[in-house]
């Protein structure tokens, strides 16, 4: 039935069923698109992104293996990756490393998820609002601006030598950025929504969490994978507090035997630990948000 009902459709339409196509006219071939590599804020196809993105890495593999074999480098500041390979398959072998991203994990999250759970409702009011804008925004610039080592002693004389004030400081480094974040995110979503919902007769309250809310959603979770990468890199820091046991630990304990290797060896855990959830969030964004297209 569907391959008459084509037949009779192509019969209909003038050049073997192509719109547009004269009686007797050869139908036209369409060439296929092609790519452009280097125009702006263009899509390419996806094969070529994830060959360029490994290609990265190899050539900064090539770059560190031959710098590494050079008579002008250092080999106890550069390492050859054949040490480093060593240093990690005796690293994996004991349950010592295991440990150390468990710890660190923990740390890193639960600091991270105190931010969120703060700084998103706080920084939605200042978005919303100017009055909290006003109160909150300028103390907030001024704070955010504080090294977070300088933190430290603080830290240890509020909350001692525990976990505590390690989680505190990874805070410290997140928090004041996610709120004005995500009070920009508020900010960006067009005030005509917000004139709309008042015609249609919502309420302020129901403006912030049906329109405000909603609309800068996707913005609010990629400040979050930001942030959380933010806090990745305050780890050592934090664990400059009376640690025995961390990634962050391990490494300022090597460095102070010059043991490179097993450095190299915790920085590279560091950043596929972190690449990880980086994807991992992306990965939820497209889930969570499909329809947030990025405007070309």
């Amino acid at each position: 039935m569907a391959e008459a009902r084509s037949d009779e459709l192509a019969a209909v339409l003038p050049g073997g069923g192509q719109p547009g196509i004269q009686p007797g006219e050869a139908p036209r071939v369409v060439p296929p698109r092609k790519i452009q590599w280097f125009a702006l804020r263009r899509d390419i196809p996806p094969s070529a992104y994830w060959t360029l993105a490994a290609s990265s890495f190899l050539i900064a593999f090539l770059i560190w293996q031959w710098a590494s074999h050079q008579a002008f480098v250092n080999p106890v500041f550069v390492p050859s990756p054949e040490k480093v390979w060593k240093a990690a398959v005796d690293f994996f072998g004991d349950d010592a490393i295991r440990l150390d991203i468990r710890v660190s994990f923990v740390r890193v999250t639960a600091g991270f998820l105190l931010s969120a759970l703060l700084a998103i409702p706080l920084g939605v009011l200042i978005g919303a609002y100017k009055v909290g804008e006003g109160l909150v925004q300028p103390i907030t610039e001024f704070v955010r601006y504080i090294p977070v080592p300088a933190l430290i002693p603080l830290m240890m004389v509020l909350f001692g030598i525990g976990e505590a004030p390690k989680i505190m400081l990874i805070f410290a480094g997140t928090y004041f950025q996610m709120l004005l974040m995500v009070a920009d995110e508020i900010r960006k979503v067009p005030y005509d929504l917000v004139q709309v919902s008042y015609t249609m007769g919502a309420k302020r309250g129901e403006i912030i969490s049906k329109v405000l809310v909603p609309a800068a959603m996707p913005g609010i979770f990629d400040a979050l994978r930001l942030c959380n990468g933010w806090a990745w890199t305050y780890l050592v820091v934090a664990e400059l507090v009376a640690a025995n046991e961390g990634l962050g630990y391990r490494i300022l304990k090597f460095s102070r035997f010059l043991q490179t290797p097993k450095i190299f060896v915790y920085l590279i855990l560091l950043g596929v630990v972190g690449l990880t959830l980086d994807m991992v969030f992306r990965w939820m964004h497209r889930r969570l948000f499909p329809w947030a297209v990025t405007e070309r």
